[in-house]
């Protein structure tokens, strides 16, 4: 008995992205002819959608710009592939790393990432930014992440969509599904990428969407480990605290209000975070028993 291939979309958020869509669609088609490939128009004031049309992709516009993130569930909701192509439209990924990916896939993996070498890193500063997020998202979620903000991946479907409210509209949608998907006990590889200089001009703010990423670690974090942040706040407090008292011991031969704020504060931090793990493991029960 013949076992039919899965059925494979490729999704490609796009925003004034005309100038590299033409080339980028042809050497897609010619990989994948049977794929599926959707061009999410995100508001462009260019050609992006008429150039997408021509290339025989189905496209699907978005009356302004909603981001990044938003283009990408829009993808996801109306592809009906049971896996899932991530990929930019700026011309970075190269659409022979597809079949490695997929490849990949097919070994068990829940979601695979192109990861891009230091090289392949848009400048020092989003290099340095990049492996702080590694770093810090690692440890959140226990597991060694190669790539975090990586917008090239293939995934399956199903487990792709149980997190899609989840995803913010803007670029931090690949640090969001990364995270829900280590900390929702679902399997990630990571494959090492060569990426190309980018057509255009990237529609990134440092600044706004540096701090953006941060939040989003932190937000996960606190969604499905709780007291990875809890804790170590609480210790903290509780480490100035205790150090205070022993100071104004020593030093005054007494306790002060300080020292009982800062120890009643490690305390309810604590507390917080207990009942925010409690919180957290009914709302896994409570999805798990609804499947």
């Amino acid at each position: 008995m013949l076992i039919a291939k899965p059925t494979i979309s490729i999704i490609l958020p796009a925003k004034n992205e005309a100038k590299s869509l033409e080339k980028l669609l042809a050497n897609i088609s010619a990989q994948y002819p049977d794929a599926e490939i959707i061009v999410v128009n995100d508001g462009s004031s260019d050609n992006t959608a008429t150039i997408a049309e021509a290339a025989g992709a189905r496209v699907i516009t978005h009356p302004y710009s909603m981001g990044n993130g938003a283009a990408i569930k829009t993808g996801a909701r109306a592809a009906k592939g049971e896996i899932l192509v991530f990929m930019d439209a700026d011309g970075q990924h190269s659409p022979e790393e597809i079949p490695r990916l997929i490849k990949t896939l097919d070994k068990g993996f829940d979601m695979v990432v192109g990861a891009r070498s230091m090289s392949g890193q848009a400048s020092v500063g989003r290099l340095a930014a990049n492996t702080l997020y590694n770093k810090l998202a690692s440890w959140m979620v226990g597991q060694k992440i190669h790539d975090l903000t990586s917008g090239f991946r293939a995934v399956n479907a199903n487990k792709f969509r149980e997190f899609l409210h989840l995803l913010p509209n803007g670029f931090s949608y690949p640090t969001t599904i990364t995270m829900s998907f280590f900390r929702a006990g679902y399997s990630v590889a990571y494959l090492p990428i060569d990426v190309q200089k980018r057509e255009g001009k990237s529609h990134i703010n440092i600044v706004k969407d540096g701090i953006r990423f941060l939040l989003i670690i932190f937000k996960v974090g606190t969604l499905y480990s709780p007291l990875k942040l809890f804790v170590p706040i609480s210790a903290f407090h509780f480490l100035i605290g205790i150090s205070y008292y022993a100071y104004t011991f020593i030093s005054h031969g007494r306790f002060t209000n300080m020292s009982a704020l800062l120890l009643t504060s490690s305390v309810i931090i604590f507390l917080i975070g207990l009942l925010s793990e409690q919180i957290t493991s009914l709302m896994y029960t409570n999805r798990d028993n609804g499947r």
